[in-house]
């Protein structure tokens, strides 16, 4: 594979295979330059509940992740009677599913949910109102279109995409479906000290926003995401499609590491970007609505301990917005001290390293302004509460607060940065066209 993985790799060519298979359901087409892919119509409008129906979910991976959405839900339901039914289990591997299988029945569940490798078979059955994907990030786009075509609510795992032409395909068939209610899972916008902080910002109270900053260290000196233990039960062919699971990334040898830690691994994911920086970038981005788009990204990576890592174990990413405002971004697994939470203005700052927000005004405004700690509530498991907000907006109807928007934005920044690292050129985007070029 060359080095032009981020332009034109397999994810590309594994993007536009996944996308045919909604044929009749989603008409697509590429662009002029070819860039991207463009939905025509929808297949089939969503079915909300009824009154007093319960509401059937999918749950597309039922590995780490998509079992701990499946608890979560079940706990959520059986403590505040949400009316949520567990309708299929959808994963490749029968061994996850039948896991995930064990704690639907131990939740009391009375009706059987569909067991399948399928997740066509999920978007068939009519009688599903949304569906949960919690798959390895090659697949979410494919996954993700296929629901909306079905008349699917989607709750998509992050980073909402592997790669930027997903991402604006997927937003465009999301703008062409309204009525789907799409949430991506970045929980941490959830948290209402990001919230106090874009009013804050948009208030003019700390001036023009220039520069923030933000990150997500930690210390795995085993190797980041090798507590991912292998299972010698595992066995291609027998309850394991290998071979689905790589969709064209395949065919390949059977690798276990690749199969259960595949974040390791350059093919199948951007790594401490995608895995673990979006956490901390999109609640900033979403305080930053104001300052537009990411127009420029560069990045520099590094193999300093995990030499065996694919990805890179310390990262270091520079982000331009349309208004001017810079944005700097470490990441790391190899030592846990971050950077400060923080957004600059010409007039003050806002701190965000606590459960509050706190806005401090700068020289030579001191003067004029008094500091603020705006206290925020503790509001439980953020996580949770998107759960419930996307749970919510099922029945209300009422767009969920994660928006595609954000998730696009977010994953401009993603991909120009893993693109960069990997062949040490900046890289622009034109967020009128969507289109991207190298500097």
């Amino acid at each position: 594979m060359s080095d032009d993985r981020g332009r034109s790799g397999p994810s590309r060519r594994h993007f536009l295979g996944a996308a045919a298979l909604m044929a009749g359901g989603l008409g697509l087409a590429s662009n002029a330059s070819g860039r991207s892919i463009r939905p025509r119509a929808a297949w089939r409008r969503p079915l909300p509940p009824k009154p007093g129906e319960a509401t059937r979910i999918a749950i597309v991976g039922t590995g780490g992740m998509g079992r701990a959405h499946l608890s979560a839900i079940l706990d959520l339901n059986a403590e505040q009677d949400l009316g949520v039914e567990i309708a299929a289990l959808c994963d490749v591997n029968d061994l996850h599913a039948e896991d995930a299988l064990d704690r639907v029945k131990k939740a009391g569940q009375k009706s059987a949910p569909m067991m399948t490798r399928f997740s066509e078979e999920v978007m068939a059955d009519e009688s599903i109102h949304c569906v949960l994907i919690a798959s390895p990030e090659h697949w979410h786009a494919a996954i993700a279109m296929q629901a909306i075509a079905a008349g699917k609510d989607v709750y998509i795992e992050k980073p909402m995409t592997l790669k930027l032409d997903e991402a604006i395909a997927l937003r465009e068939t999301v703008r062409r479906n309204p009525e789907v209610m799409f949430n991506v899972g970045t929980q941490k916008i959830m948290l209402p000290k990001y919230q106090e902080a874009k009013k804050v910002v948009e208030s003019g109270r700390i001036g023009v926003p220039t520069f923030s900053q933000t990150s997500y260290c930690r210390n795995s000196p085993e190797g980041e995401w090798n507590y991912y233990e292998l299972d010698e039960a595992w066995s291609p062919g027998e309850n394991l499609d290998w071979d689905r699971w790589l969709g064209d990334f395949g065919p390949r040898a059977w690798d276990p590491k690749v199969y259960i830690r595949w974040r390791r691994y350059r093919d199948f994911s951007t790594g401490i970007l995608g895995d673990l920086l979006v956490h901390e970038i999109t609640p900033l981005m979403m305080s930053l609505e104001s300052v537009g788009w990411p127009v420029r990204v560069q990045a520099i990576g590094s193999h300093l301990v995990d030499t065996e890592m694919e990805n890179h174990d310390q990262v270091n990413l520079q982000i331009e917005f349309e208004s001017g405002h810079q944005m700097i971004v470490a990441g790391s697994t190899c030592n846990e001290v971050g950077l400060e939470n923080l957004i600059r203005g010409h007039e003050g700052n806002i701190y965000l390293n606590s459960r509050h927000c706190e806005v401090r005004p700068t020289q030579p405004y001191v003067d004029f302004e008094d500091p603020e700690r705006i206290e925020c509530p503790d509001i439980g498991n953020d996580q949770n509460v998107m759960r419930l907000d996307w749970l919510s907006s099922i029945r209300t109807r009422k767009a969920p607060f994660s928006s595609v928007d954000l998730g696009t934005k977010v994953m401009v920044v993603v991909d120009l940065a893993t693109r960069s690292i990997w062949d040490g050129h900046a890289y622009r985007f034109d967020p009128e066209t969507m289109t991207t070029r190298r500097v």
